[in-house]
Order: C-alpha cells, then structure tokens, then sequence
C-alpha cells in the first residue's frame, strides 16, 4: 500500500514539473517541443486554450493507439491528458505577468529552465511506471505496427508533428531542435538520480 502513494506522488508531482517546465518554454518564445508547438498552434489558430488542445491531441492520440493496437482506450491515459492540460494553463495564467522575458538572453534562460525542468517531471513521471503519456504510447504503437526502433519512431511522430505545427503556425523555433536533440540526455540523467533516490525509500525491493 505504502508503494502505491509513492507512485502516485511521483506520477501527480511529475506532471506538476512537467507542465511548469512546459508553460516556461512557452513563455520563453524560442521554441517548444514539437508536441507543445502544435498545441500552441492550435491555439493561435482555432482560440481555446493550449492545455484545452493538450486535451483533445491527447485523447485522439488515445484513440489512434485504441484502435491500432485494437482494445479499449486506456482511462488512466485520459486522466493523465486531463491534468497535463489543466496543469498546462495553471502554470501559463499564473506566470504570464511574471515571465515576459523581451531580451534574448532572457528568453535563453526561461527556454532552458523550462527545458530541464520539463526533462525533471518526464523522469518523475516515468518512476510513477503507470498511466503512460499519449505521445509515448503512440511511439510503442508506431514501433509494433512498422518493426521500426524507438528512436526513429520517436523521430518520425516529432517530423508530423514539427509539420503539423508548422501548418498552424505553432511555437517553431530554435527552441524546438535543442529540444528535440537534448532532452533525452537531461532525461536519462534525471532518471538515474530518481532511481537511486527511490532506492533509499524501499531498499528491501532492491
């Protein structure tokens, strides 16, 4: 039972960071992941909201992955989608009077806080090992259905979505490619700490 809370305080803390982390890359206006560029293009596009957008990406996201590996949706993957676009707009209503960097070195440092700190709640999250996030999912999907590796499946969603966003005028930048080429290192770095951690809450387990 005990283990249950753990990972239900890893998985609610690390979309907490996750969506801080993506409300600052927003905010900072050099670029987003190619997930988040579509949601922000959306918004501009269509009015809304970007974490109401979060919602329903994620959920069709949900769907596709449903149909394609042919069984229900995954409910815990709707929740997931729901509090990472609630968390979304929290963190961009809250900061958007606070965080307006003008200046290019400004927007350096908001982009690469938002950057790590996004790195830090996917790590959290990911410890969680449970309600997996639509865009990974879909990556185990593409990769079952065209024997590709995670790498290039990875790749080729961000490649539609990097289009995708592009057709709707989304959060393109700089930004996007440092993303897309660092994050995983920030990632893998955050995850080995978070084990050790862990390690020290229930060493019998290990």
């Amino acid at each position: 039972m005990k283990r249950i809370y753990q990972r239900a305080g890893y998985y609610f803390s690390g979309l907490l960071i996750l969506t801080l982390g993506i409300a600052l890359t927003v905010l900072g206006g050099l670029g987003t992941s190619p997930f988040d560029a579509l949601l922000v293009g959306l918004y501009r596009t269509f009015g809304l909201t970007i974490g109401s957008w979060e919602i329903v990406v994620g959920i069709s996201m949900i769907i596709f992955n449903a149909i394609a590996e042919k069984r229900r949706p995954e409910m815990l993957a709707i929740v997931t989608s729901l509090i990472t676009g609630l968390g979304i707009d929290f963190w961009v209503f809250t900061l958007d009077g606070f965080v307006a960097p003008e200046e290019v070195w400004t927007q350096s440092i908001v982009f690469f806080l938002g950057m790590v700190i996004s790195a830090l709640g996917i790590s959290i999250n990911l410890q969680a090992d449970f309600a997996p996030i639509p865009f990974d999912r879909m990556m185990l999907v593409i990769r079952d259905l065209t024997g590709w590796n995670v790498t290039i499946s990875r790749a080729a969603i961000s490649v539609v979505l990097v289009l995708l966003a592009v057709f709707f005028d989304g959060a393109i930048g700089v930004g996007t490619l440092i993303i897309m080429v660092t994050s995983g290192v920030f990632i893998q770095y955050f995850m080995a700490g978070i084990q050790r951690f862990d390690r020290t809450l229930l060493p019998s387990e290990y």
